[in-house]
């Protein structure tokens, strides 16, 4: 007889890019169609949440108005919320932001960390969770400028110190806040930086005591270690989604939930003879 394992590990984000111009997937789940299909192929495959995103963030993106992005998202996020999908939408945009939340997201997911005061309100009255992003950009996509001078980790503590006391102040609570210390790009063009924040997510839990997430699916500077593509960078991806979850992150965010699945079985069986 088959033992089976009940994994316990992170919350398994799948990426679903609803852009022409994704650096990961080339545009592949632009229509409405091909993105819902492949959100349910990521949830088939062992993602427990779908991230939707209308707008891509890397540094050769494109800008999207707030009405592209809203195109772009509606018909996607109607329909999986309505199959009783957990849905984030990852958008920086107020307008967009909000209507993810009059309809059914569970997740908002910010690369800038919520800096538009505007959707306070909203969110205060909302009970969905939010995934504060630090980069070094502050504002806007992802770039190609080098990581201020200083430890990143100190620069990382104190933009978080800063947007929790100022969410806690316009009535959000600290409990529904998920950290995510960005990666590749967002944290500069040299590996050394995300390899580094990678290697101290311990200490980002413990002077927190929140929730973390990790994304570094396919991203930079797993790339230029390895040598690899976007599209064959699932093995590094695997290689630091599987430490990052060893490292105690709470959140991974995926292009690949099934490789991750069966990592984290692997693990856990092998925890359990420890």
């Amino acid at each position: 007889m088959t033992e089976t394992f009940t994994v316990s590990g992170p919350r398994i984000l799948g990426i679903v890019n609803i852009t022409p111009d994704s650096f990961s997937d080339g545009g592949r789940y632009f229509s409405a169609d091909a993105a819902i299909a492949h959100a349910r192929k990521l949830v088939a495959e062992g993602a427990h949440i779908v991230d939707l995103g209308p707008a891509s963030s890397n540094p050769d993106a494109s800008p999207v108005s707030p009405e592209e992005e809203m195109r772009r998202l509606v018909p996607v996020m109607e329909a999986l919320v309505a199959e009783g999908m957990s849905v984030s939408v990852d958008s920086f945009l107020a307008s967009t932001q909000a209507y993810a939340l009059a309809h059914g997201a569970r997740y908002l997911n910010d690369i800038q960390g919520f800096d538009e005061p505007s959707i306070y309100p909203a969110l205060a009255a909302s009970d969905a969770n939010l995934i504060v992003m630090h980069s070094i950009q502050g504002r806007g996509n992802a770039d190609r400028r080098q990581a201020p001078q200083g430890d990143i980790f100190d620069r990382i503590s104190r933009f978080f110190e800063a947007r929790i006391e100022r969410l806690k102040v316009a009535g959000i609570a600290r409990e529904r806040l998920i950290l995510d210390p960005g990666m590749g790009f967002f944290l500069g063009p040299t590996p050394e930086t995300s390899f580094e924040v990678l290697a101290r997510l311990g200490e980002l839990k413990a002077r927190f005591s929140l929730p973390v997430l990790i994304s570094v699916s396919r991203k930079s500077f797993l790339r230029t270690v390895t040598g690899r593509s976007p599209q064959e960078a699932g093995a590094a991806s695997l290689a630091a989604e599987l430490l990052a979850s060893i490292g105690g992150a709470d959140y991974i965010r995926t292009h690949e939930p099934q490789p991750l699945t069966d990592a984290l079985a692997v693990h856990a069986a092998l925890m359990r003879h420890r």
